[in-house]
């Protein structure tokens, strides 16, 4: 059973940078897919982007594409996202979420941007952007 914490968020101003981190504890969380997620009040919860198990692979979201870099440390069991040029409507919670049949796939294998992928859960670090 994996557990996942996020860390790192809080308050920026408008062009400002953040990291989160997602550190892990139990399970082979260095052989697991994962992805951020964020959610704005009242929307859905939104893909960000996703590292495959050895980092060889990253996929992003249009709206965060070439603003966030996904990248982890497997000997640390954390992933991060940075985010540079945060803007307003980049505002809402943000979740981490790992897919362990990812250790069955190579090293590149990406899950996909549906939530219903991930099996383990982050209970989530709020980001708020003022203008």
């Amino acid at each position: 059973q994996v557990q996942l914490e996020e860390s790192g968020g809080g308050l920026v101003q408008a062009g400002g940078s953040l990291r989160l981190s997602c550190a892990a504890s139990g399970g082979s969380f260095s052989r697991y897919a994962v992805a951020w997620f964020r959610q704005a009040p009242g929307k859905e919860r939104q893909f960000v982007g996703a590292i495959s198990w050895s980092g060889a692979s990253t996929h992003y979201d249009d709206l965060v594409k070439g603003r966030s870099t996904i990248s982890r440390d497997n000997a640390k069991n954390t992933v991060y996202l940075q985010m540079n040029n945060l803007k307003p409507k980049d505002t809402a919670v943000y979740y981490c979420a790992a897919d362990s049949r990812a250790r069955y796939y190579s090293t590149t294998y990406f899950p996909g941007p549906s939530r219903n992928e991930y099996d383990y859960w982050g209970q989530g670090t709020q980001v708020t952007v003022s203008s």
